[in-house]
């Protein structure tokens, strides 16, 4: 009811497009501020549950709290990330940019309510994760679900998305301006005024909301820091290398302890109770080894209460990471944490627990930082170097590594701090981290976890989608030609008829000269008023060839639509001649960026129809395997069988069966019917056996 008074409203009052959007970037904004305000006070409750009240109730077992708190935490959220949203389990972000790539920024809106509470257990019984990987995705799903419910278009949807998501960074952190960014830089390709207006007024507006609940203080209280000297400056950048390498030894860390889970045979529900095991295992015993070079048991946390010794890898470790950036951490501590919080954080996150990698990566950068200041304050006495100084730098570094975000990595800890007097070496340490960690390892803490699925995406694109799809599939096999014998007069005229920016040029029937556009004529016009010889020379007596490109850039039709985007991008060409391949000078077609969106979205109807994509991503790896397609014919040895009675060759399985227009998934109990078209993942080598069971026919 309420949805169709709004939308009679809407129509009645025909307002702005831009006026709507605004809008509802301040609600979204608002909202996810109340939603950020709810979720760090649940979070804060339920620490306070556990480790407050277990040291009540059975105060005999001490320490070993640190191990069955967390494992409780991970025996509640397994059950509600299998049966109620998948999408919860992680840190996040990745599925926030699938959903942007491939889905048109389509979030179901449950998502919102299963990351709070999941995250919230998570986080609040010791699991080592972040704060804004939840909370991006919840203000995401908000974001998404207001404009599905209004029946938006998907790039409106996808602005509500990036909204919600600055938002979540705004409110979290009380960091507006970091939050702008980083909807901007990880999350969509392209910066449009539009878009960047309602991202700025929804962060505004989720920051105002947060510091009104949770005030309007910095992140961390800490001195006034400065560069002693230029010269500081190559420090600096060394420990943009460093943070480089911890950045990657993080995102392989993560990935690879994902992977150990994803094949251990014990149900989805239990991974991260098991996960939650380990951290517990780990908090238990490493102060003991702190212990073992001199640090005392108050530095280590080593001691009763819980409560007040708090394990330095629990949690988002905000209240130690201030002290830290203070510079009143031991180095061996500092040096023992760069290894265990990514360790700690693998635990948590690749067992499927949910929460953020935003966090554990500053808290990271903050310890490498904080050991590099005082091996440099060792080496060079003179400079007078302070520890916290090194620390807080080494936090952007090690995020911008990580995440490929060196722009939202120095805003978020500038306004984390309030201190602007180190933003020369954030933004040396966080580029030279960025660019180094970029050369080594192509793809980031977010974006490799799409790479495992199967989507490797370029500009908001997924590549994979624009490999599938040929040139000669969206082509214009019928382009408008001019011949280069004809007068630049008639080249204007045809400019005007059709209202197209460029043409082919021919120099015959079928024989390609070069390609002409708009800006060609243009720029010769304005040559001769420049050189005075507009008077002299009639535009009909300009000939074509005399304007246009010679040789130009040009493409095959058997290339797929991403070559054709390579192509393009060194001149910003707005389309290419499509030639023979037979022949280099017969032209076939045009291929422009027009074509190229419309080849997108038919690579990605493909793909949305393909329920195998992950499991296809997953086996690229194994060397051999291939899919291959087969229609089945009648009377052969496999047609009218079940699946669990056809003798498959070894190694071999039937992934799915096209029937009638329907996509199947078989089972045992499946038969195969004449007509089907099957798809079967085999090695390569058995691809003739299996043909013979389905194609008894030359």
């Amino acid at each position: 009811m309420l949805k169709r008074y709004l939308a009679k409203m809407l129509d009645q009052l025909a307002p702005r497009e831009g006026l709507i959007l605004l809008v509802m970037a301040v609600v979204i904004g608002v909202s996810t501020g109340l939603a950020a305000v709810v979720f760090i006070r649940l979070i804060a409750f339920i620490q306070t549950f556990f480790y407050g009240g277990g040291e009540k109730i059975l105060p005999e077992l001490g320490r070993l709290w640190l191990i069955l708190i967390p494992v409780i935490g991970g025996l509640l959220v397994g059950p509600i990330i299998v049966k109620f949203a998948p999408e919860a389990k992680g840190h996040g972000v990745p599925e926030v940019m699938q959903a942007l790539i491939l889905r048109g920024g389509r979030i179901r809106p449950r998502v919102a309510i299963a990351k709070i509470i999941t995250s919230a257990l998570c986080i609040g019984t010791g699991g080592s994760a972040g704060r804004e990987g939840p909370i991006v995705q919840v203000g995401s799903a908000l974001g998404s679900s207001i404009g599905q419910w209004l029946h938006l278009s998907d790039a409106r949807i996808k602005n509500l998305v990036a909204c919600g998501a600055a938002a979540g960074i705004a409110a979290t952190f009380n960091a507006p301006i970091a939050g702008v960014v980083f909807a901007i830089e990880v999350l969509l390709s392209e910066i449009q005024v539009t878009v960047f207006g309602n991202v700025v007024v929804s962060a505004v507006a989720a920051s105002i909301v947060s510091q009104i609940f949770l005030g309007a203080r910095p992140a961390f209280e800490i001195p006034g820091y400065v560069m002693q000297s230029p010269w500081e400056i190559l420090l600096y950048v060394i420990l943009g290398l460093l943070a480089a390498l911890v950045g990657i030894l993080f995102i392989r860390m993560l990935y690879y302890t994902e992977d150990v889970f994803d094949r251990l045979a014990i149900p989805e529900w239990l991974k991260p109770a098991t996960g939650a095991l380990l951290l517990g295992i780990l908090a238990f015993c490493y102060p003991y080894v702190g212990t073992i070079s001199y640090i005392s048991p108050n530095d280590m946390a080593l001691g009763l209460p819980i409560s007040e010794n708090y394990p330095h890898i629990f949690g988002s470790g905000f209240l130690f990471l201030e002290e830290v950036l203070q510079g009143r951490v031991p180095f061996f501590l500092l040096f023992l944490l760069i290894f265990l919080k990514p360790l700690a954080t693998s635990f948590t996150l690749g067992s499927g627990n949910s929460g953020g990698v935003f966090a554990p990566s500053l808290f990271t950068g903050a310890m490498l930082g904080g050991s590099f200041g005082y091996l440099a304050m060792h080496l060079f006495p003179n400079l007078n170097i302070e520890i916290g100084a090194y620390a807080l730098v080494g936090m952007a570094a090690v995020f911008s590594a990580a995440a490929r975000a060196p722009l939202t990595s120095m805003l978020i800890v500038f306004e984390m701090s309030n201190d602007y007097r180190l933003i020369l070496p954030l933004m040396a340490a966080g580029m030279v981290a960025s660019t180094f960690a970029q050369w080594l390892h192509s793809d980031s803490i977010y974006s490799l976890k799409l790479t495992k699925r199967g989507i490797r995406f370029e500009q908001g694109r997924d590549l994979d989608i624009m490999q599938t799809v040929q040139v000669e599939e969206v082509m214009n096999k019928a382009p408008v030609t001019v011949q280069q014998e004809q007068s630049v007069a008639d080249l204007f005229a045809a400019f005007q008829e059709t209202h197209l920016g460029g043409f082919p040029v021919m120099a015959n029937e079928t024989e390609l000269y070069g390609m002409v556009t708009m800006q060609d004529m243009e720029r010769t016009i304005q040559e001769m008023e420049r050189t005075l010889h507009r008077k002299e020379v009639n535009l009909k007596d300009l000939k074509v060839w005399d304007v246009a490109t010679p040789d130009p850039v040009t493409v095959f039709p058997d290339e797929p639509i991403w070559s054709a985007i390579r192509k393009m991008a060194p001149r910003d060409l707005a389309r290419l001649p499509v030639i023979s391949r037979n022949n280099p000078k017969q032209l076939v077609g045009v291929i422009s960026r027009s074509n190229i969106v419309r080849a997108y979205n038919v690579g990605l109807m493909r793909k949305q129809k393909d329920e195998l994509a992950q499991d296809r991503s997953a086996l690229r790896k194994v060397t051999g395997l291939e899919f291959t397609e087969i229609k089945v014919e009648s009377n052969c040895s496999g047609t009218g069988k079940r699946l669990a009675d056809i003798s498959l060759p070894k190694n071999t399985n039937l992934v799915s069966i096209l029937r009638y227009g329907t996509v199947i998934v078989p089972d045992g109990n499946t038969k195969i019917l004449p007509g089907d078209v099957i798809t079967v993942l085999c090695f390569s080598d058995q691809i003739e056996s299996v043909k013979k069971i389905f194609i008894c026919h030359d």
